[in-house]
Protein backbone atom coordinates (compact mmCIF):
# COMPACT_ATOMS: atom_id res chain seq x y z
CA UNK A 1 0.00 0.00 0.00
CA UNK A 2 1.56 3.33 -0.95
CA UNK A 3 1.85 5.90 2.00
CA UNK A 4 -0.90 8.25 2.88
CA UNK A 5 -1.14 11.39 4.99
CA UNK A 6 -4.23 10.83 7.92
CA UNK A 7 -4.93 13.14 10.52
CA UNK A 8 -6.19 11.94 13.98
CA UNK A 9 -7.65 13.97 16.20
CA UNK A 10 -7.61 12.48 19.66
CA UNK A 11 -10.38 12.83 22.02
CA UNK A 12 -9.68 14.04 26.16
CA UNK A 13 -10.42 10.62 27.23
CA UNK A 14 -7.26 9.45 25.55
CA UNK A 15 -5.29 11.71 28.04
CA UNK A 16 -7.20 12.13 31.06
CA UNK A 17 -9.38 10.13 33.05
CA UNK A 18 -10.09 10.92 36.59
CA UNK A 19 -6.31 11.16 37.83
CA UNK A 20 -4.95 14.73 36.85
CA UNK A 21 -1.22 13.70 37.69
CA UNK A 22 1.41 14.13 35.27
CA UNK A 23 2.15 10.41 35.44
CA UNK A 24 -1.48 9.12 35.33
CA UNK A 25 -1.73 11.34 32.17
CA UNK A 26 1.70 10.02 30.94
CA UNK A 27 0.45 6.43 31.44
CA UNK A 28 -2.68 6.91 29.46
CA UNK A 29 -0.60 8.53 26.59
CA UNK A 30 1.11 5.36 26.68
CA UNK A 31 -1.53 3.19 26.41
CA UNK A 32 -2.79 5.64 23.62
CA UNK A 33 0.54 5.60 21.57
CA UNK A 34 0.02 1.31 21.17
CA UNK A 35 -2.95 1.86 19.27
CA UNK A 36 -1.67 4.95 17.06
CA UNK A 37 1.12 3.07 16.10
CA UNK A 38 -1.41 0.44 14.60
CA UNK A 39 -1.70 3.12 11.91
CA UNK A 40 2.09 3.46 11.23
CA UNK A 41 2.30 -0.20 10.76
CA UNK A 42 0.10 0.46 7.82
CA UNK A 43 2.21 3.02 6.09
CA UNK A 44 -0.18 5.71 7.29
CA UNK A 45 2.13 8.95 7.89
CA UNK A 46 0.47 10.42 11.08
CA UNK A 47 -0.52 13.81 12.33
CA UNK A 48 -1.82 13.82 15.72
CA UNK A 49 -4.15 16.75 17.19
CA UNK A 50 -5.69 15.94 20.67
CA UNK A 51 -7.65 17.99 22.99
CA UNK A 52 -6.57 19.97 26.21
CA UNK A 53 -9.48 20.96 28.25
CA UNK A 54 -8.97 19.29 31.46
CA UNK A 55 -5.65 20.19 31.34
CA UNK A 56 -5.92 23.90 30.89
CA UNK A 57 -8.41 24.35 33.01
CA UNK A 58 -5.99 22.98 35.52
CA UNK A 59 -3.50 25.31 34.89
CA UNK A 60 -5.55 28.38 34.81
CA UNK A 61 -6.67 27.35 38.17
CA UNK A 62 -3.00 26.71 39.66
CA UNK A 63 -2.55 29.85 38.06
CA UNK A 64 -5.54 31.74 40.11
CA UNK A 65 -3.98 29.99 43.37
CA UNK A 66 -0.68 31.77 43.25
CA UNK A 67 -1.35 34.80 41.48
CA UNK A 68 0.00 38.16 42.98
CA UNK A 69 1.70 41.06 41.91
CA UNK A 70 5.14 39.41 41.92
CA UNK A 71 4.10 36.18 40.35
CA UNK A 72 1.41 37.16 37.71
CA UNK A 73 -0.99 34.71 36.46
CA UNK A 74 -0.36 33.63 32.76
CA UNK A 75 -2.86 34.66 30.21
CA UNK A 76 -5.43 32.03 28.21
CA UNK A 77 -3.44 32.01 25.14
CA UNK A 78 -0.36 31.49 26.96
CA UNK A 79 -1.60 28.67 28.93
CA UNK A 80 -2.68 26.71 25.85
CA UNK A 81 0.84 27.22 24.76
CA UNK A 82 2.02 25.30 27.86
CA UNK A 83 -0.17 23.07 28.15
CA UNK A 84 0.52 22.05 23.98
CA UNK A 85 4.57 21.87 24.87
CA UNK A 86 3.54 19.54 27.89
CA UNK A 87 0.72 17.22 26.33
CA UNK A 88 3.26 17.64 23.26
CA UNK A 89 6.21 16.03 25.53
CA UNK A 90 4.29 13.04 26.80
CA UNK A 91 2.96 11.74 23.60
CA UNK A 92 6.19 12.41 21.32
CA UNK A 93 8.09 10.21 24.28
CA UNK A 94 5.42 7.65 24.60
CA UNK A 95 5.49 7.72 20.96
CA UNK A 96 9.03 7.20 20.26
CA UNK A 97 9.09 4.20 22.79
CA UNK A 98 6.23 2.68 21.02
CA UNK A 99 7.64 2.82 17.07
CA UNK A 100 11.23 1.29 18.93
CA UNK A 101 9.31 -1.70 20.60
CA UNK A 102 7.55 -2.00 17.55
CA UNK A 103 10.94 -1.74 15.34
CA UNK A 104 9.89 0.75 13.36
CA UNK A 105 12.80 3.55 13.10
CA UNK A 106 10.98 6.82 12.44
CA UNK A 107 11.27 10.25 14.47
CA UNK A 108 8.10 12.15 16.18
CA UNK A 109 8.42 16.17 17.04
CA UNK A 110 5.91 18.13 18.61
CA UNK A 111 5.03 21.67 17.00
CA UNK A 112 4.00 24.47 18.55
CA UNK A 113 1.00 25.73 16.63
CA UNK A 114 -0.51 28.89 16.43
CA UNK A 115 -4.32 28.66 14.95
CA UNK A 116 -5.43 31.92 13.08
CA UNK A 117 -9.02 33.41 14.13
CA UNK A 118 -11.03 35.95 12.96
CA UNK A 119 -11.25 39.28 15.66
CA UNK A 120 -14.63 39.84 14.09
CA UNK A 121 -15.68 36.19 14.33
CA UNK A 122 -19.11 36.50 15.90
CA UNK A 123 -18.29 34.28 18.60
CA UNK A 124 -15.87 37.18 20.13
CA UNK A 125 -19.80 38.80 20.69
CA UNK A 126 -21.09 35.99 22.39
CA UNK A 127 -18.77 33.87 24.63
CA UNK A 128 -19.94 30.89 25.49
CA UNK A 129 -17.03 28.32 26.36
CA UNK A 130 -16.40 28.26 30.74
CA UNK A 131 -13.11 28.10 31.79
CA UNK A 132 -11.04 28.88 35.16
CA UNK A 133 -12.72 28.29 38.62
CA UNK A 134 -16.26 28.53 39.50
CA UNK A 135 -17.06 32.29 41.65
CA UNK A 136 -19.42 33.51 43.38
CA UNK A 137 -22.05 35.96 41.95
CA UNK A 138 -20.20 39.02 44.19
CA UNK A 139 -16.67 37.86 43.20
CA UNK A 140 -17.62 37.82 39.62
CA UNK A 141 -19.28 40.82 39.32
CA UNK A 142 -15.79 42.53 40.83
CA UNK A 143 -13.29 40.13 38.20
CA UNK A 144 -15.60 41.35 35.32
CA UNK A 145 -15.29 45.22 36.88
CA UNK A 146 -11.40 44.81 37.03
CA UNK A 147 -10.62 42.89 33.99
CA UNK A 148 -13.67 43.32 31.43
CA UNK A 149 -14.34 39.56 31.35
CA UNK A 150 -17.95 38.00 30.40
CA UNK A 151 -18.73 35.78 33.77
CA UNK A 152 -22.08 33.72 33.41
CA UNK A 153 -23.74 31.37 35.87
CA UNK A 154 -22.93 27.91 35.56
CA UNK A 155 -25.46 25.42 36.53
CA UNK A 156 -26.80 26.51 39.88
CA UNK A 157 -22.45 25.65 40.71
CA UNK A 158 -21.60 29.32 40.56
CA UNK A 159 -20.25 31.84 38.20
CA UNK A 160 -17.67 31.09 35.51
CA UNK A 161 -15.55 33.18 33.08
CA UNK A 162 -16.15 32.68 30.00
CA UNK A 163 -14.37 32.99 26.27
CA UNK A 164 -15.12 33.22 22.77
CA UNK A 165 -14.84 29.42 21.09
CA UNK A 166 -14.43 31.50 17.04
CA UNK A 167 -14.29 29.23 14.42
CA UNK A 168 -10.35 28.58 12.56
CA UNK A 169 -9.22 30.31 9.36
CA UNK A 170 -5.69 29.69 9.11
CA UNK A 171 -2.82 27.65 10.70
CA UNK A 172 0.45 29.40 10.28
CA UNK A 173 2.48 26.45 10.79
CA UNK A 174 0.93 24.62 8.38
CA UNK A 175 3.57 24.77 6.14
CA UNK A 176 6.39 23.51 8.67
CA UNK A 177 4.15 20.49 9.65
CA UNK A 178 3.95 19.39 5.65
CA UNK A 179 7.43 19.95 5.71
CA UNK A 180 7.57 17.25 8.42
CA UNK A 181 5.41 14.79 7.22
CA UNK A 182 7.16 14.70 3.88
CA UNK A 183 10.52 13.53 5.49
CA UNK A 184 8.68 11.10 7.30
CA UNK A 185 8.76 12.73 10.63
CA UNK A 186 5.53 11.84 12.75
CA UNK A 187 3.59 15.35 13.87
CA UNK A 188 2.05 16.07 16.78
CA UNK A 189 0.15 19.13 16.25
CA UNK A 190 -2.82 21.97 17.29
CA UNK A 191 -2.97 20.94 20.71
CA UNK A 192 -6.02 22.06 22.39
CA UNK A 193 -7.02 23.95 19.11
CA UNK A 194 -4.35 25.65 18.67
CA UNK A 195 -3.26 28.86 20.36
CA UNK A 196 -5.77 31.05 18.95
CA UNK A 197 -3.90 34.25 17.65
CA UNK A 198 -4.74 37.45 15.20
CA UNK A 199 -3.80 40.17 12.59
CA UNK A 200 -0.51 39.94 10.74
CA UNK A 201 1.03 39.99 13.58
CA UNK A 202 0.08 36.76 15.55
CA UNK A 203 -1.52 38.44 18.66
CA UNK A 204 -2.92 35.91 21.37
CA UNK A 205 -6.47 36.28 22.20
CA UNK A 206 -8.24 34.99 25.27
CA UNK A 207 -10.53 32.70 23.13
CA UNK A 208 -10.49 28.25 23.04
CA UNK A 209 -10.63 26.95 19.46
CA UNK A 210 -12.35 23.55 19.39
CA UNK A 211 -9.93 21.00 18.52
CA UNK A 212 -11.88 19.36 16.37
CA UNK A 213 -12.47 22.55 13.47
CA UNK A 214 -9.15 23.10 13.91
CA UNK A 215 -7.65 19.54 13.23
CA UNK A 216 -10.07 19.80 10.08
CA UNK A 217 -8.66 22.82 8.64
CA UNK A 218 -5.10 21.14 9.05
CA UNK A 219 -6.05 17.75 7.38
CA UNK A 220 -7.28 20.19 4.55
CA UNK A 221 -4.23 22.08 4.49
CA UNK A 222 -1.40 19.39 4.32
CA UNK A 223 -3.94 17.57 1.70
CA UNK A 224 -4.34 14.34 4.04
CA UNK A 225 -6.23 11.28 2.46
CA UNK A 226 -8.02 10.77 5.43
CA UNK A 227 -9.19 12.47 8.90
CA UNK A 228 -10.32 10.56 11.93
CA UNK A 229 -12.13 12.05 14.27
CA UNK A 230 -11.36 9.81 17.87
CA UNK A 231 -14.35 9.13 20.65
CA UNK A 232 -16.07 7.46 23.58
CA UNK A 233 -17.60 4.86 20.78
CA UNK A 234 -16.70 3.10 18.14
CA UNK A 235 -19.45 4.40 15.62
CA UNK A 236 -21.49 7.22 15.49
CA UNK A 237 -25.12 6.02 16.24
CA UNK A 238 -28.98 8.12 15.75
CA UNK A 239 -31.41 7.68 18.60
CA UNK A 240 -28.45 6.81 20.58
CA UNK A 241 -29.31 4.84 23.35
CA UNK A 242 -33.22 4.20 22.52
CA UNK A 243 -34.93 0.91 21.62
CA UNK A 244 -34.41 2.09 17.43
CA UNK A 245 -31.24 2.87 17.88
CA UNK A 246 -28.98 2.42 14.40
CA UNK A 247 -25.54 2.59 13.96
CA UNK A 248 -23.94 4.16 11.29
CA UNK A 249 -21.02 2.70 9.16
CA UNK A 250 -20.95 4.28 5.82
CA UNK A 251 -22.98 7.61 5.36
CA UNK A 252 -23.08 10.22 2.98
CA UNK A 253 -22.65 13.76 3.93
CA UNK A 254 -26.25 15.08 2.68
CA UNK A 255 -27.36 12.07 5.26
CA UNK A 256 -25.47 13.30 7.99
CA UNK A 257 -26.69 16.91 7.64
CA UNK A 258 -30.55 15.81 7.66
CA UNK A 259 -29.48 13.41 11.17
CA UNK A 260 -27.64 16.84 12.40
CA UNK A 261 -31.07 18.81 11.21
CA UNK A 262 -33.51 15.97 13.36
CA UNK A 263 -31.48 16.87 16.61
CA UNK A 264 -29.63 13.10 16.66
CA UNK A 265 -26.44 14.78 18.01
CA UNK A 266 -25.51 16.60 21.39
CA UNK A 267 -24.07 20.50 21.16
CA UNK A 268 -21.52 19.52 23.40
CA UNK A 269 -19.84 15.75 22.66
CA UNK A 270 -21.08 14.39 19.02
CA UNK A 271 -22.45 17.46 17.09
CA UNK A 272 -18.83 19.15 16.89
CA UNK A 273 -17.02 16.09 15.50
CA UNK A 274 -19.92 15.67 13.26
CA UNK A 275 -19.33 18.55 11.99
CA UNK A 276 -16.13 18.78 11.61
CA UNK A 277 -16.45 15.45 9.58
CA UNK A 278 -18.85 16.99 7.02
CA UNK A 279 -16.60 19.54 6.72
CA UNK A 280 -13.66 17.90 5.76
CA UNK A 281 -16.17 15.26 3.65
CA UNK A 282 -17.00 18.60 1.57
CA UNK A 283 -13.80 20.42 1.22
CA UNK A 284 -12.06 17.12 -0.61
CA UNK A 285 -14.17 15.22 -2.61
CA UNK A 286 -13.31 11.95 -2.97
CA UNK A 287 -11.46 11.63 0.91
CA UNK A 288 -13.20 10.06 3.75
CA UNK A 289 -13.66 11.65 7.36
CA UNK A 290 -13.95 8.43 9.78
CA UNK A 291 -15.33 8.84 13.48
CA UNK A 292 -14.36 6.06 15.87
CA UNK A 293 -12.90 5.22 19.05
CA UNK A 294 -9.17 4.83 20.12
CA UNK A 295 -9.42 0.76 20.71
CA UNK A 296 -11.15 0.48 16.70
CA UNK A 297 -7.56 2.24 14.78
CA UNK A 298 -6.15 -1.26 14.35
CA UNK A 299 -8.96 -2.36 13.00
CA UNK A 300 -10.08 0.19 10.55
CA UNK A 301 -8.06 -0.79 7.44
CA UNK A 302 -9.64 -4.66 7.88
CA UNK A 303 -12.82 -3.82 8.86
CA UNK A 304 -15.43 -2.23 6.66
CA UNK A 305 -17.99 -2.31 9.65
CA UNK A 306 -15.71 -0.26 11.82
CA UNK A 307 -16.01 3.25 12.56
CA UNK A 308 -18.62 5.75 10.85
CA UNK A 309 -17.10 7.25 7.47
CA UNK A 310 -18.76 9.71 6.00
CA UNK A 311 -18.16 10.67 2.37
CA UNK A 312 -19.80 13.68 -0.22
Amino acid sequence: MMEKKVVVALGGNAILSNDASAQAQQEALIQTSKHLVNLVKEDYKLIISHGNGPQVGNLLLQQQAANSEKNPAMPLDTCVAMTQGSIGYWLANAMTNELKQANISKEVATVLTQVVVDENDEAFKNPTKPIGPFLTEEAAKEEAEKTGATFKEDAGRGYRKVVASPKPIGIHEAKTINTLVNNDIITISCGGGGVPVVGAELKGVEAVIDKDFASEKLAHLVSADMFIVLTGVDNVYINYGKENEQKLTNVTVAELEQYKAEGHFAPGSMLPKIEAAIQFAKNNPGKKAVITSLECLGDLTKNPEIGTTIVL
